[in-house]
Formats: structure tokens, sequence, C-alpha cells
């Protein structure tokens, strides 16, 4: 595995692990000399390497940036900073609500979506027309935005908010992701969909690759850690306004359906409380309903438990009623945002 290993040479604890959040988001990015060597995903990037071994493929070249990314040409994955030691993700936790990749299910889709983009770029597949036939042109545009379509059967459902539709150079990695998983069964799952299309080709120039020497090799790591100066506080103050929500629809209507100002409910608890008491069961639940980012999500909550203030609601119902409710209110509003071609680009 080729990895970025700088690290402290005594093995000591680094001095920013006991530091509190405040000062920690001072220390830059890159002073936290880090490896992924010992770290918890060093197994997991064995376990892919493992796997695209035994298709007679690369191993990408691996190292330490501030988030997950394959850059265009380079047969490698950049993986972000915070899976490397535990005091960073708990920062991370604190600071975005999640951890993207701290599951190691979870983990294990990105490292197989990554390592897609690297066999990509290592067999510089974008030139095949074939590949640009069935996924699509790579020349196309990113979109800052894109809209999906989450019952579409032309692409393969891997990673959260239906990725494989953002962009054909995703489309080709997330159907390459799927493939590569020997758990996934996927003539199955994807039986009679228009989909298993590009699934057999995956199949088919994955086997015409297998033990063939890449056309690239070039081992250059983009955005390395080592050179990132900006501080942690900069980091997320960045990485929020990305994921945050940035339009204030109105609530009003919606919530005056389950909650009520009428006197006749002024001894009942209020709504406002009710919600910020129960915010992260909430904001779980409808993660796991929509797969939208908890930042995302929890934007759009904290607007409606202001609302909920200003126009002092109270509950009309029991509170696992109201909870329901309200969930199932704060998934309406979360996929009206992703229906609204407001679904931003993230990997």
């Amino acid at each position: 595995m080729t990895a970025d290993t700088h690290a402290p040479r005594d093995g000591a604890a680094p001095h920013w692990s006991t530091l509190p959040d405040d000062q920690l988001l001072d220390v830059r990015l890159c002073d936290l000399d880090l490896s992924i060597q010992g770290s918890e995903l060093e197994p997991r990037i064995a376990l892919i390497n493992g796997e695209l071994e035994s298709r007679g493929l690369i191993r990408p070249a691996y190292w330490i940036s501030d988030e997950w990314f394959s850059p265009d040409g380079v047969p490698g994955v950049a993986v972000p900073f915070y899976l490397l030691h535990p005091r960073l993700v708990k920062l991370e936790l604190a600071q975005m609500l999640e951890v993207e990749g701290g599951d190691e299910a979870i983990c294990l889709k990105i490292l197989r979506h990554e390592a897609g983009h690297a066999v990509d770029n290592a067999y510089q597949l974008r030139r095949r027309r074939a590949r640009r036939e069935i996924f699509g042109l790579p020349s196309t545009r990113y979109p800052e935005y894109y809209t999906p379509k989450p019952y579409s059967k032309s692409f393969v459902q891997h990673l959260d908010h239906w990725y494989a539709q953002s962009h054909p150079d995703e489309d080709f990695a997330e159907t390459f992701a799927v493939w590569l998983d020997p758990q996934s069964q996927w003539r199955e799952r994807y039986r009679g969909w228009p989909v298993l299309k590009k699934l057999d080709y995956v199949e088919r120039l994955m086997a015409e690759l297998a033990g063939v020497a890449p056309a690239v090799t070039d081992r250059q790591q983009v955005d390395p850690l080592r050179r990132i100066y900006t501080t942690l506080r900069d980091h997320y103050e960045a990485k929020r306004r990305h994921y945050g929500v940035d339009r204030k629809p109105s609530y009003d209507a919606d919530l005056k359906k389950l909650f009520s100002d009428e006197p006749v409910y002024t001894k009942n608890p209020s709504a406002a409380a009710f919600l910020h008491r129960t915010r992260k069961d909430i904001r779980r639940r409808v993660a796991e309903w929509t797969g939208e980012y908890q930042y995302t999500i929890d934007q759009v909550l904290e607007g409606m438990i202001d609302r909920c203030q200003a126009l002092r609601l109270r509950l009309t119902v029991s509170k696992e009623q109201a909870k329901l409710d309200f969930a199932i209110l704060l998934t309406v509003q979360t996929m009206n945002y992703l229906q609204s071609g407001r679904h931003k680009v993230a990997l």
C-alpha cells in the first residue's frame, strides 16, 4: 500500500489530542502529523486492495487530505484526516453532527467508489468509446447541484443521495463499486433493471484489464495534508457553508397543522422545547429515511424549531405521536429541498 506515513517518530500521542475543541480548532491541518499506518483505516484499505488484486487490477495510492477524493488523471485516493485519530473523529462529529466514513460499512463503500475513479484514471477508460456511450461524456460539466430521481432503475444504488446520477464519472465509479463488492449480488439485485447493461459492461471491461499494466502510473499526491495550512476552524466553517441550507422556506402553515397556539392547549408542552429535547433522535431518523447529510437536516430542523418558538406553538397530541408526525413533516421538507435542484455535489 502506498500511503502517506508522516507521523510522530517516537509513537507519542500528538500534542493536540488533549486540547479542548476551542483550542484544537486553531491547529493547522498541516500540523496534525497523521499516518494511515496503524489507524482504523489501514485494514479497510487493505480489504479493498485485496478485492482489487483478486480481480487482477491495480492498487491505488493513498494519502491524507481534508476530504475524500480521487483527482482526475491520478490512480490514487485521498482520505480525510479525521478518520485517522479518535480525537479528530470526535471533533468531526461535534462540528458536522456525523462522521462520513466513520462507520466501517460506509467507509468500505466510499473506498470502493474512489477505487473506481482510480482504476478509471489508471487505464484511461474515459477514452473508450463504449465507456462514453454507456455512461455519458466525461467532459460533461459537474453541476454545483443536481436533482436526483430516486426511483430510476438506470443507475445503481450505492452511496447516499443517489450519487450515481450526479455525473457520468460518478455513475461509472458507483457501478464499479457495486461490481467490486463481493457481497453485492448485483446480478440478482438488479435483475431486469436497465442498469444491468452498465454492470455487464464493467464486468467485461475489468476481465479484459486483469493483469494488464496501467497506462498511468503517476503517484502524485494532490492537496496532501502536510501542505494544507488552513486551521481546523476555517476548514469547518467552509464545510458547514457547503452543506448549509441557503434558503429559508416558510414552515408556518405546516407547523400549525401539527401544533397549536390555541388557549385550550396553554398547559401542554411547548413544541419548541419538545423538539429541542428530541432533536438528535429525530434528525437521525430522518437521515436514515432520506440519506441526507445530518448537518443539512439540522439546518431545516433548526428553522422549524425557531418558528415554533416564535409562534408559541404547543403539542396537541401525545409526545410519541408528536415525534412521529414531526419526523414525517421534516422528511417531507428535506425531500422538497432535495427535489428543488439544490442538492449539492459533495464527493
